[in-house]
């Protein structure tokens, strides 16, 4: 969950007078063929400086995670958007807002709650330079250009999602007894792992073409920093898009990422309506949703927390201790799931046993230090001169017996013109008590291409299942 400390900025004064009234348990190693996904190499990018940056990030948004700030019967239907990869890490989905609708790109974040739109013609967004993004031609919506949009009230209840139910005592213009104030909510500020954004909180319609949510509160953001577009919040507070839609459960395929911008896509599968839905979908597996009720971070409830038992590497156990598998008495520990990271984060206890392991069982490759030192990745091996490569399974096994064995591609990659793999994961590089508490492990979007992914809101589990996604 995002920080919304309260703000001022002579900006959003400026800004608002502008607006009207988001499988298998094979316990073996893998003889292969040098077959692995190569990195591209973008025309305007050094990959390794794109592999760093994604690396950094994921560090970054790990521990923003681990930290973060306080904070009717109807017939079911599916709501089908396509979703893209990006070079910049993340996977954007279209979604319109307003009356006439304007369409807006957005990258799907299950890590946070609160939707929010690049906002009005003043739009301005620092550090926002990534390969195929020019930060002074991000798309922006035009408030002015919508009938339906509306400022929310200092009193409306929804204002109350971001701020807490004392927020109207910071209604200094409102009268206790009042009941036509007409003050605005405070500003937000959001910080994530690796940017920030903030601006005033609107009612809009939200568009699909067979359903039109009104009054769907959204973030209108006048100034952001490393945000190379909105985001559609698919987190578990109330302020979320699928709190917001109702929804039953959602579900996506990731396509392959090679890290550029190829714009192959795959369908996110939105279904509302009220039904039981006991029904499992057809080939996943599933394991429950672990809620963190830990009082002293509630933001931690809005994470999807899932029991991870145990991690194979080949065929040995990696030892991990309990206190990282399972959320203590603080809150601390356990895994989530989140689409805004993308390789999987491990706490450095865990990453140091797992990443051990694969240098015990591929002791007879040399280790690439400086491709090591460059990309942010490690282990990193030589494999230069190798007709074919031996690497470890790695398999995670979750509560209820749900094993996801990742393909080879999923935490391994070619790097440096395929002289070098490096393993897709990362851990923290900083000696810092700050980095500890909060989740131990974050299963990121890197580590999800090519399943089949389902949340199911309904039935409070998670499943999933292998799936070319193209």
């Amino acid at each position: 969950m995002a920080s919304l400390p309260f703000i001022s900025f002579f900006s959003f004064l400026i800004i608002s007078t502008t607006l009207s009234s988001a499988t298998t348990g094979t316990n073996t190693s893998t003889t292969i063929k040098i077959s692995l996904s190569p990195l591209p190499h973008h025309p305007s990018s050094d990959p390794f400086q794109i592999l760093n940056n994604l690396a950094t990030s994921s560090v970054s948004r790990a521990h923003h995670l681990k930290h973060p700030h306080h904070k009717t019967n109807a017939t079911s239907s599916l709501l089908k958007a396509p979703l893209f990869p990006h070079s910049y890490g993340g996977y954007t989905i279209s979604l319109s807002f307003g009356t006439p609708p304007q369409t807006l790109t957005f990258v799907m974040d299950t890590g946070s709650s609160l939707s929010w739109f690049p906002c009005t013609s003043r739009y301005l967004c620092s550090q926002c330079v990534f390969p195929n993004v020019d930060p002074t031609k991000i798309p922006t919506f035009s408030p002015k250009l919508s009938s339906s949009n509306k400022l929310v009230g200092c009193k409306n209840p929804k204002c109350s999602w971001l701020f807490g139910p004392d927020v109207e005592s910071r209604c200094q213009d409102c009268e206790p007894t009042s009941k036509n104030c007409t003050q605005t909510c405070p500003p937000y500020l959001i910080q994530y792992g690796s940017g920030s954004t903030g601006g005033l909180l609107l009612l809009e319609n939200l568009v699909f073409p067979q359903k039109t949510s009104q009054d769907f509160l959204v973030g209108c953001s006048i100034v952001s920093n490393r945000q190379p577009a909105g985001i559609a919040g698919f987190g578990r507070s109330i302020e979320s898009l699928p709190s917001q839609l109702g929804l039953k459960k959602f579900s996506y395929c990731l396509v392959s990422r090679r890290f550029d911008d190829t714009g192959i896509s795959s369908n996110m599968l939105l279904e509302t309506g009220s039904g039981s839905g006991d029904a499992n979908t057809r080939g996943l597996s599933y394991t429950p949703f672990y809620k963190n009720q830990v009082a002293s971070n509630p933001v931690f409830q809005e994470f999807y927390y899932v029991t991870l038992r145990k991690i194979l590497v080949g065929d040995k156990y990696v030892k991990v201790p309990y206190s990282f598998l399972v959320p203590g008495s603080d809150g601390n520990g356990g895994t989530i799931v989140d689409s805004g990271s993308t390789f999987t984060f491990m706490e450095r206890p865990v990453f140091e046993l797992v990443s051990k392991e694969f240098e015990k069982q591929m002791g007879n490759y040399s280790r690439a230090r400086e491709v090591e030192n460059i990309s942010g990745l490690a282990p990193c091996f030589n494999i230069s001169g190798y007709k074919s490569v031996k690497i470890p399974e790695l398999i995670f096994h979750f509560k209820g017996g749900a094993k996801m064995a990742l393909p080879l591609a999923n935490y391994f990659s070619f790097v440096d013109d395929d002289n070098v793999v490096c393993l897709m994961v990362v851990t923290d590089n900083r000696v810092s008590q700050r980095f500890h508490g909060g989740p131990a492990i974050i299963l990121g979007s890197f580590q999800q291409q090519n399943y089949y992914i389902e949340y199911d809101l309904a039935n409070e589990r998670f499943g999933f299942a292998k799936q070319s996604c193209v």
